[in-house]
């Protein structure tokens, strides 16, 4: 049947009309779409809470992070390792803990050739920043196809700026660690250097690279550097005066074996290796092998005295020279009679030297300067380590001629080792340039032993080469050298000293060279009680006016050594005494005995 239309008030019927949303009598229709935007606006701020509680947690999160966590409280376990950063290369300080070599973060600079605009533009304009790089040779680097070509590597703050200027897209930066050495040649052939990867290629950053490049803690080395720059100012000076060709200069503790300062000239500047010429690289102290002249004749004092076939108050003819075969030794200046035993030592004569080793034969001689290391290498913490050059075989002559300091070469670290162990009781310690602990505990066998060690776990030993009383002995005789005989320019205001000079002709070829001279002094103190031993070198030295045109070691070197005495003695705690001050006398010589042997002595030469 057809619907009914509504009826009015009066009961006829109404036309239709829209009824009002959410009026009773509204259709299905109306009552959909209200509710429709009724959920709407709840799901919006459904929505809306929803964001402002999450960022409400990220905040409170960050927050938490933020603060301070008690370790005593756990903590949430992460999702992964925690970052490391890599604090880079590990330091190297001197005993003192002053800054030897560090790391520093530079920006290294590289060009992406593929997002270059205009390649040639761009090598002439980073030619212009870089003076020193040719803009034909990088613009082939910027052709070569390549993604990633290096431009320069350890750029300064300036330069970097300078770059960021261009504003050249494909230009960009790497962050990498640059060696740095404050000291710059100071401690060049000490610490040696490193390549741009950071890989040490000389010195103690070659000999330690692994532990360097894998430490955290600072290397501490043997090094005084207030002890390096005397030597270094001292030596330098003499060169200059002298006209040498180069030197060196070593100082060592003859309780431990410790280097406190080596110095090598010419030198170098580790920042910047590329520069530095394969003379000044040249180590003369640990690599360089020389025949030490007058000096040996100390070792060979020590041999006579200590094996028994002499004594203080022995002596031999000097009356002529000495001849073997075809050769024939002499004195530099003959005295031309017969000589005590610290005469032979004061005037420094061959001949003397010579006849003391005859006595002791060539096999026990060798065996002796064997014991003393003489005949291998230091085993000092470098690379730069030199080979002793001994006869083969070793004849009576090889003997005659190494009493006198000619025909064996060493490096001058092997003298100071061994002068060392002639001045402190006749104990050899290893030389070292890492610090070393001071207490020692003295074996049952004449050993010493450590086992404290701040940056080496080895153990320290030291080897008893000759009795305290011969090594007693030889304190005497270099104090006699310095007081009455050619060392008399080492002399330091109140410090006792004693040493010897060392005066050989280098051999070149096979030929002796009169005018080419190593030019030594070797030198302990305080004598009476022998704490440090100081060594200066020169290479060719040059007479002066002042020396009457003399270029020994009495004359060139001497003088460094007690300069450099007293600026060091302070330094290291050894204060100066009055002149009062003597060397305790040997038991088997009396003073007065000592003096009535010297007392017809000629005027000593340096």
């Amino acid at each position: 049947p057809a619907p009914v239309p509504p009826l009015g008030r009066s009961g006829a019927p109404q036309p239709d009309r829209p009824t009002p949303p959410g009026h009773p009598g509204a259709r299905p229709g109306g009552r959909a779409l209200g509710d429709a935007l009724e959920v709407g606006r709840t799901r919006l701020l459904l929505i809306g809470l929803a964001f402002t509680l999450a960022f409400v947690a990220v905040g409170a999160r960050l927050i938490a992070l933020g603060l301070p966590v008690d370790a005593n409280q756990p903590r949430l376990a992460r999702s992964g390792p925690p970052p490391v950063m890599d604090p880079g290369r590990a330091e190297i300080v001197d005993r003192n803990g002053v800054l030897l070599a560090t790391s520093l973060k530079t920006a290294s600079l590289y060009a992406n050739p593929n997002k270059l605009m205009d390649r040639r533009d761009t090598a002439v304009r980073l030619a212009r920043v870089f003076p020193e790089l040719d803009a034909d040779s990088l613009l082939g680097k910027l052709r070569s196809g390549k993604s990633f070509v290096w431009v320069k590597r350890n750029l300064t703050p300036r330069e970097k700026a300078a770059v960021n200027a261009l504003g050249i897209p494909g230009l960009d930066f790497l962050t990498a660690a640059k060696r740095s050495y404050p000291y710059g040649a100071l401690t060049a052939h000490v610490l040696g250097y490193t390549d741009v990867d950071g890989r040490g290629l000389a010195g103690i950053e070659q000999s330690f690279d692994e532990a360097l490049e894998t430490g955290r803690e600072p290397l501490r080395l043997s090094i005084d550097v207030r002890v390096q720059h005397i030597l270094r100012e001292e030596l330098s000076g003499a060169i200059e005066t002298f006209q040498a060709i180069g030197g060196g200069a070593v100082a060592m503790d003859v309780q431990t074996g410790e280097v406190l300062g080596m110095v090598s000239l010419p030198d170098f500047d580790p920042n910047e290796p590329a520069k530095a010429t394969d003379e000044s690289r040249f180590n003369r102290i640990s690599l360089g092998v020389y025949e030490m002249g007058s000096t040996f004749k100390l070792f060979t004092a020590a041999m006579a005295l200590d094996a028994g076939v002499t004594s203080l108050q022995g002596g031999y003819d000097a009356s002529r020279p000495l001849r073997v075969s075809r050769f024939t030794i002499t004195d530099y200046h003959a005295q031309n009679r017969w000589l005590s035993v610290p005469e032979i030592i004061l005037h420094s004569s061959n001949i003397g030297a010579a006849l003391m080793a005859k006595d002791v034969g060539p096999q026990a001689h060798r065996a002796f300067m064997d014991k003393f290391g003489m005949l291998k290498r230091t085993g000092l913490e470098l690379p730069e380590l030199g080979d002793p050059l001994e006869p083969r075989p070793w004849r009576e002559i090889n003997t005659l001629t190494i009493a006198y300091g000619h025909g064996l070469a060493v490096t001058p670290l092997h003298l100071v080792s061994g002068i060392s162990a002639l001045v402190n009781g006749g104990l050899l310690h290893a030389p070292t340039l890492i610090a070393r602990a001071s207490d020692r505990t003295y074996s049952a066998d004449h050993e010493i032993e450590t086992d404290e060690q701040p940056n080496d776990d080895q153990v320290t030993v030291a080897t008893r080469v000759i009795g305290e009383r011969t090594s007693d002995a030889l304190r005497h005789l270099m104090r006699i050298v310095v007081e009455k005989g050619t060392g008399k320019n080492a002399q330091a205001e109140g410090y006792v000293v004693g040493g010897k000079t060392g005066t050989a002709e280098k051999n070149l070829a096979g030929r002796y060279q009169r005018k080419a001279l190593i030019s030594s002094f070797v030198a302990a103190f305080p004598m009476d009680a022998p704490r440090y031993v100081v060594l200066a070198m020169l290479d060719e030295p040059k007479g002066t006016k002042e020396t009457f045109g003399y270029a020994t070691g009495g004359w060139v070197a001497a003088p460094v050594v007690g300069r450099a005495i007293a600026r060091i003695g302070p330094l290291l705690g050894i204060a100066p005494r009055g002149s009062e001050v003597t060397v305790p006398t040997p038991a088997r010589l009396q003073r007065a005995a000592l003096d009535a042997l010297l007392r017809s002595q000629t005027r000593a030469t340096f």
